[in-house]
């Protein structure tokens, strides 16, 4: 025999019965079933809400019964046939009139009792049960309906009654002994004490009453019907990702639906647990799916973490002092006043000191907690042994849940780590003796983030999932965006990144898309975006608080480069080719790597000296093992090294920064370049980054460009300040010639002085022969004395600059 449950949403409307309808005339073909249904979805909270307000004297209470009485007359007349409705109509216009008559009464008292809130509140399960029974005998004749309530007894603590199981299971046995029904339909959620008055289970009971059914019939399995395929590793509502779970232990099934997984009623496994009665989750709309077997002892399992939970609305209440150190008794009578109270504990952790004890619980207690706990403990609180109780609220509770996770090392650390990295704070830990549950009390705004970003530690194959927010989507931007598209695949699968940009904008226009911008249509969906606005981009970076979160700013905007603090302190990572933060005022450049180190965000600019080229990673790398950099020359202007080594006597200076331009070698602004203002942050980046402090002020500028280049204020009136100073220019370059030199625009750092300014180079240099755009660098340290580290190759372009921070992104995924 077997015992099946559906669920409200399986018994929501017409259409979902009679889905129903058709897994009980299958499942009857081979077994006798005892089939438990809830209530139609939404009418238990109908009825409570229509109680409150007759309670409250409020008349509304009469429009949600006219609302309840037509959800059951329309499901009458879409289910059974008007010829065969006179039976049910008549049974559940008595139950409706009863419903009424309660109501009322509540409506002139002023009041419910607990009593008669059960009374209402199951009369949803009582009314569905009826209908569904008669549906179903129209096609099945051997079928009937059974009152739960005589059945099933309990204590009178009603709202959430302790089932007698002695006289129940009695009773049970007894009914199905004598009956020869194939199949026996019974209202869930409701029961009855011994004066025969109705009591309920708590919310989620038809589980509950579908497995006391099972352990009392000692049916062969259990199964619950719902609109999921099985328990899930996650809240798929929260975790896209979150995949069935084939296989679980009871215990396991309990520690999960304790910790909110809401498919599984937790008190249902209990009746079943001794009788070892397997239990089904199945799909009520995808019958044929496998859905979650539980079980004493699940085969084939190698993951040690089963799921992860949570629990929504915990409240943390502790207590603290030093007069509770070695005094016998002050836990004892702070769960007495809890219980006293009727105050749930969800979660309890201790200082192994004893100066404090802490416990989570619903925060609609947490007042009333407050207050019990001061008055029990006012002696101690006065004479100042014990502070008063401390409540904090908008919290939840996270929860690992594995029966093997006491034979796995290290879990425990894992889930710390992975937490810390994305800055979720942890207010309190516990662990059981068992290991089967490591739970956690975190901020509410970060459960999303929290739950994904464990869901991905633990259940992905490590698949990391980074979130892209990019600013600026020019010449660099686009190639950066292309990149990603292209090596999206193998980022996946070697690699295991999954590289999504969740946000796009430029000086116009800003888009989000919290799922991933299709970057194959990237810039219609830019052009549709909504007005750029900087605080209100970091505002949407804050709310979707989105795990493994990336600023990558691709403008040489000073403005963008001013907001990197507000995004480190977020726990947002920047990636960066705007070099105007870290050649900022020595103190703002100090507090962006600070905050990077206090917030665990990286912040990398590897871009900023030499695009693609390591540069900076391989001085950090230096400098990390414990050398000091002592000279820096450098040619560190891509630009100013393909004008320089392009300009000739039939190719105009003029013409050669055009053309630079247009290769995108240059700033937007091409006397950004020429005036050495580029190379000079450059090399106070380096110099920086080597250890020193330095500011802008203290490098020597030697300018080459006239007085009157400079001060042009576009940059049409620049380049027509190149022609009229033609002369200016060839006259280097004849010089040049004279000495037998090659120019190239120099950095130089030594002795703790730095400058930069055009150099002739002699043919014995190595700077001599650096082509095209290439960039080179000599770093002398202690351990490069007489030979210098040199590093060299393409140091401008748009290509090589977006695969330079495509590479700082992979470098945040890998760390």
């Amino acid at each position: 025999m077997k015992t099946l449950k559906f669920g409200g949403t399986s018994v929501a409307n017409a259409a979902n019965i009679q889905k129903c309808l058709s897994i009980i005339l299958e499942k009857a073909k081979h077994d006798r079933l005892a089939v438990v249904v809830s209530a139609f979805s939404g009418v238990t909270d109908l009825l409570l809400q229509a109680s409150e307000k007759a309670a409250a004297k409020d008349t509304g209470y009469r429009l949600l019964f006219q609302e309840i009485e037509g959800k059951h007359k329309t499901a009458i007349d879409e289910l059974i046939p008007a010829v065969e409705q006179a039976e049910i109509i008549a049974s559940v216009q008595s139950e409706l009139q009863q419903l009424k008559t309660l109501l009322d009464g509540c409506y002139l008292l002023g009041e419910r009792s607990p009593r008669t809130t059960d009374a209402i509140a199951g009369m949803g399960e009582l009314i569905s049960a009826q209908i569904i029974a008669k549906a179903l005998q129209l096609q099945l004749p051997e079928s009937n309906f059974k009152d739960s309530r005589e059945l099933i007894v309990t204590d009178a603590n009603y709202g959430k009654a302790q089932v007698n199981f002695e006289t129940t299971n009695t009773l049970i046995k007894d009914y199905f002994s004598s009956s020869n029904q194939k199949v026996t339909l019974l209202p869930g959620f409701i029961a009855r004490d011994k004066n025969n008055n109705t009591t309920t289970l708590g919310r989620g009971g038809s589980d509950y009453t579908a497995a006391i059914i099972a352990n009392g019939i000692q049916a062969n399995d259990l199964e619950i019907w719902t609109d999921v395929n099985g328990m899930f590793t996650a809240n798929p509502k929260l975790v896209k990702q979150a995949q069935p779970i084939a296989t679980i232990s009871y215990q396991e099934a309990m520690e999960l639906s304790h910790f909110g997984a809401k498919v599984l009623y937790p008190p249902t496994i209990q009746p079943v647990l001794k009788s070892q009665i397997p239990i089904w989750i199945k799909n009520t709309f995808e019958p044929d799916a496998e859905g979650t077997f539980i079980c004493a002892h699940p085969e084939g399992v190698t993951n040690p973490i089963k799921g992860i939970s949570h629990i929504d609305k915990i409240a943390l209440v502790t207590l603290e002092g030093s007069g509770m150190i070695g005094v016998a008794g002050s836990s004892k009578r702070l769960f007495e006043v809890l219980s006293r109270e009727q105050i749930n504990v969800i979660f309890i952790t201790q200082a192994s000191s004893e100066h404090s004890i802490c416990v989570g619980i619903q925060t609609q207690d947490a007042s009333k907690a407050q207050t019990a706990i001061n008055t029990e403990f006012a002696l101690e609180i006065a004479q100042g042994k014990i502070d008063a109780c401390q409540v904090e609220t908008e919290l939840c509770i996270v929860a690992l849940v594995g029966e093997n996770m006491k034979n796995h090392q290290g879990i425990s650390g894992k889930m710390f780590s992975t937490l810390g990295k994305n800055n979720v704070n942890i207010r309190a830990i516990a662990q059981g003796a068992s290991e089967r549950n490591i739970s956690v009390v975190i901020n509410e705004k970060d459960v999303k983030k929290a739950l994904n970003t464990l869901h991905e530690r633990f259940f992905e194959d490590n698949l990391k999932q980074l979130n892209l927010f990019v600013m600026g989507v020019g010449n660099v931007g686009e190639k950066f965006l292309d990149q990603i598209h292209q090596q999206k695949k193998f980022l996946k699968e070697n690699l295991k990144l999954n590289v999504r940009v969740v946000a796009l904008a430029n000086s116009k226009k800003m888009v989000f898309e919290e799922e991933g911008i299709a970057l194959k249509d990237w810039k219609s969906a830019l052009e549709q975006g909504v007005p750029a606005d900087a605080k209100q981009f970091i505002a949407n970076i804050k709310s979707l608080n989105l795990r493994n979160s990336i600023f990558v700013d691709n403008t040489a905007n000073e403005s963008v480069a001013m907001l990197y603090e507000h995004f480190l302190k977020e726990s947002v990572a920047v990636v960066t080719c705007n070099k105007i933060a870290c050649s900022s005022d020595y103190p703002h450049y100090r507090k962006l790597k600070d905050l990077s180190r206090q917030y665990n965000a990286p912040f990398l600019f590897e871009t900023n000296v030499g695009a693609g080229l390591p540069i900076i990673d391989t001085l950090k790398h230096l400098i990390a093992s414990g050398d000091k950099v002592h000279k820096i020359q450098a040619v560190l202007s891509g630009s100013l090294n393909f004008i320089f080594n392009n300009f000739s006597s039939t190719y105009s200076f003029h013409d050669v920064v055009k053309e630079a331009g247009i290769q995108g070698f240059t700033e937007p602004d091409p006397k950004i370049d020429l005036s050495g203002v580029d190379v000079a942050r450059k090399i106070l980046i380096l110099i920086r980054e080597s250890g020193y402090q330095m500011n802008m002020e203290a490098i020597d500028n030697r300018c080459f460009l006239p007085e009157a280049c400079m001060q042009t204020t576009n940059n049409p009136d620049f380049f027509a300040s190149l022609i009229q100073h033609e002369a200016h220019f060839n006259a280097l370059l004849d010089e040049a010639k004279a000495k037998d030199c090659r120019i190239k625009f120099v950095a130089e750092f030594d002795q703790g002085k730095a400058s930069v300014g055009l150099q002739f180079i002699p043919k014995e240099h190595p700077f001599y022969n650096l082509e095209g755009k290439d960039n080179i660098v000599l770093f002398y340290t202690d351990r490069y004395v007489d030979q210098p580290l040199l590093i060299k190759g393409a140091g401008a372009g748009a290509a090589v600059t977006a695969s330079g921070i495509f590479a700082d992104v992979i470098r945040i995924g890998n760390f």
